[in-house]
């Protein structure tokens, strides 16, 4: 299975180029002043350019957003366009605000079990080597807090 998966990843890159024909564009996904700043690249998804439709690919592993691949009719019109643009420009401020929310969030995950598990004397791996974990009710205090702690930011996305 795993040497499948590797054919098919070495193969992805080279099919979207061989498929790749005049035509049809595809809007750039993300600008390179976004994807500076967020934790990895979205996903190597790459629609055939003869396309004529916009394509969704698989979620990203940071924002667990899907990427969305815009379609550049040849004849577009400059009020297509700007719309074009805009849904862009909020998928990619989508994109990264999920990204940093998510990064945030498993940060003060962890470092809330680590606390937690330290304050009872127990380490972060029990002794079959497992990874310790914390019961529903004292992860709801964490959830909780990260919420509250959160609100205004929720609010201003929202």
């Amino acid at each position: 299975m795993a040497a499948f998966r590797s054919r098919v990843k070495s193969l992805r890159l080279p099919l979207c180029r061989a498929l790749a024909g005049r035509g049809c564009r595809l809007a750039p996904q993300r600008s390179e002043e976004r994807r500076e700043a967020a934790p990895s690249r979205v996903s190597r998804f790459c629609p055939p350019r003869q396309s004529c439709h916009d394509w969704i690919g698989p979620p990203d592993k940071y924002s667990n957003l899907r990427p969305v691949h815009f379609y550049i009719p040849e004849n577009e019109s400059p009020m297509e366009q700007k719309l074009r643009e805009l849904r862009q420009e909020t998928q990619e401020w989508n994109q990264q605000f999920w990204a940093n929310q998510n990064l945030t969030f498993n940060k003060e995950k962890e470092e809330f079990i680590h606390s937690r598990l330290k304050a009872k004397g127990l380490d972060l791996r029990n002794e079959t080597g497992q990874k310790a974990t914390l019961n529903a009710e004292e992860m709801a205090d964490f959830y909780k807090e990260f919420l509250s702690k959160n609100f205004q930011k929720h609010m201003y996305y929202n």
